[in-house]
């Protein structure tokens, strides 16, 4: 399986984006969106993408950090060594984005889907990782016409007093909601899940609130070292029956 690069056209220029069909079959299949990791645009991702479709999705990933120019993968183990170069290639990739442009991204490509002839009509899904966690739930928040299911893994800093946090956001939502933290997460600890948990319910939205015991902040991407395999493979399980309830039936 392979993936297309493709440019979404924003209110701010060309994004890079990259699209992802399944293999078999001639669809149209229900559309979905990875928001990515803070880790940036790299193999472990399209390994991510590719997974997605083979369950039946065209699958479509932004580059979030596309503003800050072509880049290439950051050396995520040099960057948590504290190599002083690592680290200012993500400054630089962190400091291209905000909620705001992460917003205008999220509506370009969901527009792009809608376009899509190989794409199935109505309501697509959207999950996140790390920053993209929070941004999945922004996203189904702020387009909730469009987007039937929205997960989160190892999202950060998901229900805080920060006017942008992702929980204010639950009345608004539509979707069917998967939010599954880190263990020992200081961006997501046992409060925010109350919290944010609290706030879905409280808005009538059908969601799932959890802290996965034994998985640390971004256990799901292979090149992470927090990979764990068997939360990634949950991670999988779940996601996909969330996705095939919501966008399916």
């Amino acid at each position: 399986m392979s993936h297309t690069e493709i440019a979404l056209p924003t209110a701010d220029g060309p994004a890079r984006a990259f699209a992802f069909k399944p293999d078999e079959g001639q669809g149209p299949w229900p559309g979905a969106i990875i928001f990515m990791d803070a880790p940036a645009i790299r193999p472990a991702l399209f390994q991510m993408g590719e997974r997605l479709a083979g369950a039946g999705y065209y699958v479509l990933l932004p580059d979030l950090f596309w503003r800050a120019g072509r880049y290439d993968p950051p050396d995520i183990a040099k960057a948590r060594a504290g190599d002083p170069e690592a680290q200012a290639i993500f400054q630089k990739l962190r400091a291209s984005t905000d909620v705001e442009r992460q917003l205008i991204d999220a509506r370009a490509a969901l527009e792009w889907l809608e376009t899509q002839p190989e794409v199935k009509p109505g309501k697509v899904g959207v999950t996140g990782y790390c920053m993209g966690g929070g941004i999945a739930l922004r996203a189904a928040g702020t387009f909730p016409d469009r987007i039937g299911a929205a997960a989160s893994f190892h999202g950060g800093n998901m229900a805080t007093d920060d006017p942008n946090s992702p929980h204010i956001l639950a009345p608004k939502i539509k979707a069917k909601v998967l939010v599954a933290g880190a263990d020992e997460d200081r961006s997501f600890d046992e409060a925010q899940k109350v919290r944010l948990a609290a706030a879905l319910k409280d808005a009538g939205v059908d969601a799932e609130v959890s802290i996965w015991p034994g998985c640390r902040h971004g256990w799901v991407p292979t090149d992470m070292p927090v990979h764990n395999p068997e939360g990634a493979e949950r991670h999988w399980r779940e996601l996909v029956a969330l996705f095939d309830g919501a966008l399916k039936s």
